[in-house]
């Protein structure tokens, strides 16, 4: 990893449901994260509804007629944490769940706490 790349951290399941996911959407998911290891941007990733401001992103790709999601926060200045990563499962619309968007939260706070830790150890 080069010295101003920042580490990526997995927080509850995100890395096992990601490496579910189909090998052209992993790809798409991998090449974003190592965007944002290095402090820039995808062009594919998005704020989050709801978290604008936050640095809250999400990343949406699109494969064989399935939606997949990558939700990832930039919020904290040396790590990038992936909180949650799924397959779309509603055919209503395009807003994230209330599931979805709980565990988000609960995931953002134990990365929050998490780098809290890392930070002391330092």
């Amino acid at each position: 990893m080069p010295d101003d790349e920042k580490p990526l951290h997995w927080i509850g399941s995100s890395l096992k449901d990601l490496r579910s996911f189909p090998e052209d959407v992993k790809d798409v998911m991998g090449f974003a994260l190592s965007v944002a290891q290095a402090g820039g941007k995808h062009a594919d990733a998005k704020p989050l509804k709801g978290y604008k401001g936050a640095g809250v992103l999400e990343v949406v790709d699109d494969f064989d007629g399935d939606t997949y999601r990558a939700v990832y926060t930039i919020k904290f200045e040396g790590a990038v944490y992936v909180l949650h990563a799924f397959q779309k499962k509603s055919k209503k619309g395009i807003a994230t769940g209330k599931a979805d968007l709980k565990l988000i939260e609960a995931r953002l706070k134990a990365a929050a706490s998490d780098y809290e830790k890392r930070m002391k150890r330092g």
